[in-house]
């Protein structure tokens, strides 16, 4: 499975984390390994660019994600593109205190939130919700063992 991770923007980001925490998120998920996923960091103004045209939403917002191909649905030789993932780390770090936690750990979230919306998950219905946001808590857990537990 190929994960590119792109920083286009000046807050400080761990890129090779986001590269690991996606392929975890990918493997957890059995996304086959032939697909293709991004995760692209932009600054306010790309990100509000990108919600404006795409969302029809004005002003940054934290994270879009931007689905193309589902698991199984490219034929054998095709390539799989699963998708793009675009987050605005500055964006996640002004909402991390409110949110009782650190910038690192809130572009985290965004990106796990991301890639679960390319893999057909939402949170439209309080059901839906309830099940994506569990999905997201126990991955995350998982990337991010309690300290003296193991991998």
């Amino acid at each position: 499975m190929a994960v590119f991770v792109a920083d286009e923007q000046t807050h400080p980001v761990d890129v090779d984390r986001l590269r690991r925490l996606a392929s975890f998120v990918l493997n957890d998920q059995h996304v086959p390994g032939a697909m293709e996923v991004s995760v692209l960091c932009v600054d306010r103004d790309a990100i509000a660019q990108l919600n404006a045209h795409h969302m029809g939403a004005e002003g940054p917002t934290d994270v879009l994600a931007f689905p193309l191909d589902l698991p199984g649905e490219s034929r054998s030789g095709e390539p799989a593109i699963l998708g793009d993932v675009v987050v605005c780390p500055e964006v996640a770090a002004e909402q991390a205190p409110a949110h009782a936690t650190t910038p690192e750990t809130e572009i985290d979230l965004l990106v796990v939130h991301g890639l679960l919306h390319l893999l057909g998950h939402d949170h439209a219905e309080a059901e839906q919700r309830a099940a994506m946001f569990g999905l997201t808590d126990r991955l995350l857990a998982a990337f991010h063992p309690t300290p003296g537990a193991t991998r």
